[in-house]
């Protein structure tokens, strides 16, 4: 088996939403802001090559939204989810699996592609897109304060054209994705969130969405004001860090702009970041 990461472009987001109640003072040292007070950030994605299936996780925000919705959140960067495909050498016709932590536009948006003809087609024909039922019939039929993270453009067509199926809680990981170890469902940022680990060159990675966005979420408190109910995130980021420094698992970092992986460490303070790398050097 074979993973990469593949960079598919970079985006701001509001500082004080992506660190919720944590004063300016002490997180714009982590991810310092522009004058309009918005961070840049990754999105990142996972490529796995295994036997004849080839994975992809995420697939970032897609180029078929207009100019005011890409205004909104700075677009910037020489990469696209195209062209680091085809550095690897590949073709979006190759991917087989198409898994989707969650349905927020950003994570999802290159799931569907609109055509000259102004049709809504899928971006990889030959995959089957993996979500779960919770989690999908809560991005159709949204709650106020999330609907605009969930695109109706993003996400009906999966459905409408018969390549989506659905990864179940009590059943674990499916057959047609061994390449998984297991997965962990996280409720804290959405209903129903997958974080999929896998066993690789001896270690165990988990592409961890938007449960750890990045390096600087790593102490507890440092949850973002998008999430649903952060208190759990709370919890649920606390037991799987506390699992990632006891066992040295490699953490995916979606959207990091400046780290692709990191390991953690049990200090004084709590688990607190060990090293940053690039997955290639593992």
């Amino acid at each position: 088996m074979h993973v990469h990461t593949l960079d598919t472009g970079l985006f701001k987001l509001d500082g004080g939403a992506m660190f919720g109640v944590v004063p300016k003072s002490m997180w714009q040292k982590l991810n310092p802001p522009d004058a309009n007070n918005m961070c840049t950030w990754a999105m990142r994605c996972l490529l796995i090559e295994d036997g004849n299936r080839l994975v992809l996780v995420d697939n970032g925000i897609g180029d078929k939204q207009d100019e005011k919705f890409r205004g909104h959140f700075y677009l910037h960067g020489d990469d696209s989810l195209e062209k680091s495909l085809r550095q690897r050498g590949f073709t979006s016709s190759d991917i087989t699996d198409v898994f989707l932590t969650h349905l927020h536009f950003d994570h999802c948006g290159g799931s569907v592609v609109r055509t000259a003809a102004d049709k809504l087609e899928l971006a990889f024909p030959n995959a089957t897109y993996w979500s779960n039922q919770s989690h999908w019939d809560w991005a159709v039929t949204p709650n106020p304060r999330e609907k605009a993270s969930f695109l109706k453009e993003n996400i009906l067509p999966i459905q409408e054209s018969g390549h989506l199926q659905f990864v179940s809680p009590a059943a674990g990981t499916p057959e047609a994705l061994p390449m998984f170890r297991d997965i962990i469902f996280a409720d804290g940022h959405t209903e129903k969130m997958m974080v999929p680990l896998l066993d690789y060159k001896g270690r165990t990675l988990a592409f961890m969405a938007d449960l750890l966005p990045s390096a600087a979420h790593i102490p507890l408190p440092y949850v973002m004001a998008y999430d649903m109910r952060p208190l759990q995130t709370l919890t649920e980021k606390e037991q799987v860090l506390r699992r990632a420094a006891d066992e040295n698992w490699v953490l995916v970092l979606e959207h990091d702009a400046a780290y692709e992986c990191c390991t953690v460490q049990h200090t004084e303070k709590g688990v607190r970041l060990a090293e940053t790398f690039r997955l290639s050097e593992l």
